[in-house]
């Protein structure tokens, strides 16, 4: 299992502190042979509506030496886990936590609004 990404503890607090109940850290799946640990499993309920919204998140700091690596790497992640839960819980969306600084500096650029349309990337900044 990976080590726990910088900012894992923020991004567990701010979703505890939205309501959300932290079901799975991290959660453990295999999906055709292979194991995977997605840093996060949340789920929240909506009293009105009395279904349960659940999610999961990928944690990523992007501290690495070469940002390109680390945003390569973070979307190859996201998309393996995307296909796994598709298949294997397939009520479970996928959410990609990033630093805002990241967010402001990269996903902001022309490519980085281009791959969050492309791929459809539900993110969470903090």
């Amino acid at each position: 299992m990976a080590a726990r990404d910088l900012y894992h503890y923020s991004v567990k607090h701010a979703l505890l502190k939205d309501g959300w109940t932290i079901t799975d850290d991290p959660l453990e799946m295999t999906f055709l042979g292979i194991a995977m640990y997605i840093d996060l499993a949340t789920e929240k309920v909506f009293a009105a509506e009395k279904d349960g919204k659940k999610i999961a998140v990928e944690i990523k700091s992007f501290l690495g030496s070469s940002l390109s690596t680390n945003f390569h790497e973070a979307l190859g992640q996201y998309m393996k886990y995307l296909d796994a839960l598709e298949n294997l819980e397939p009520e479970r969306k996928l959410y990609l936590a990033i630093p805002i600084d990241i967010y402001d500096t990269f996903f902001t650029s022309a490519y980085g609004v281009h791959v969050i349309k492309k791929f459809n990337l539900k993110l969470i900044v903090q």
